[in-house]
């Protein structure tokens, strides 16, 4: 038997964009997607469908898609969420950060972007558009992600290369492969780093990260984020420091 499709919600008050989206995701073989809808009927369709994932435009005529986010969130099986955004709405895009969104697409997102981005978000990564991240201003991170956190001096060696990682979107699980770690040990990693840099899930961090080096708070020999010593280690964090939701699997 072949492996479970990955389940997709797409929610946008433009039915073509809703029906054009669901016909590039479903041209994947191991993506399926039960519904599409705009926003009033986006909660009552998650609770019936139950969706790995939703894709919530940000910006509806007469509807605010943070609030829509937020409803996703709290529901008993929270599907993990991205929005859909376009360039020129900076502030959206700081909000939907404190509201915890798990990744950011541009709604013109070709399909070499929007399914690996769905694929990313079902094993617990983060779908991040780089376009997206390039466009934020220096101050987009000001209450979701401040650009030079103090924490960051307190990163270990091995949180700084999780860290420069987290842009790319990867799953823990990736991570793991590419740094030759387990996924739990890539777990506790991007739990401790998130308390350091006090972001409220990877997204936040992830957006941290391109920050510093766009700014140049990075170790220019080594291109990473500045590092102290292991000031505050693994077992001062703890495993649960931050939900599941934040660190991902």
């Amino acid at each position: 038997m072949g492996s479970v499709p990955v389940t997709v919600l797409v929610v946008d008050d433009d039915a073509l964009v809703r029906d054009g989206l669901r016909r590039i995701l479903e041209s994947a073989d191991d993506i399926r997607v039960p519904a599409v809808c705009g926003p009033g009927e986006a909660l009552e369709l998650a609770r019936r469908h139950r969706p790995d994932v939703a894709l919530v435009d940000l910006h509806m005529p007469g509807t605010d898609g943070i609030e829509v986010l937020r409803g996703l969130r709290a529901s008993a099986r929270p599907p993990r969420v991205a929005v859909l955004t376009g360039f020129g709405e900076d502030e959206h895009v700081r909000r939907a950060l404190r509201a915890g969104a798990a990744g950011f697409l541009l709604k013109d997102s070709a399909v070499d972007e929007l399914i690996p981005g769905v694929r990313l978000l079902a094993a617990g990564g983060s779908a991040l558009s780089e376009r997206v991240v390039r466009s934020l201003p220096d101050g987009a991170g000001e209450e979701a992600a401040p650009a030079d956190p103090p924490g960051a001096r307190l990163l270990t060696a091995r949180e700084r290369e999780v860290l420069e990682l987290l842009p790319s979107g990867m799953s823990n699980e990736e991570i793991g492969r590419r740094l030759f770690l387990s996924r739990t040990t890539v777990r506790d990693h991007v739990s401790a780093l998130l308390a350091k840099l006090g972001a409220a899930n990877r997204v936040q961090a992830a957006v941290i990260a391109s920050g510093m080096r766009r700014e140049g708070h990075t170790d220019s020999a080594a291109g990473r984020v500045p590092a102290g010593r292991d000031a505050v280690g693994r077992d001062a964090v703890g495993r649960d420091a931050v939900g599941r939701d934040a660190v991902g699997r």
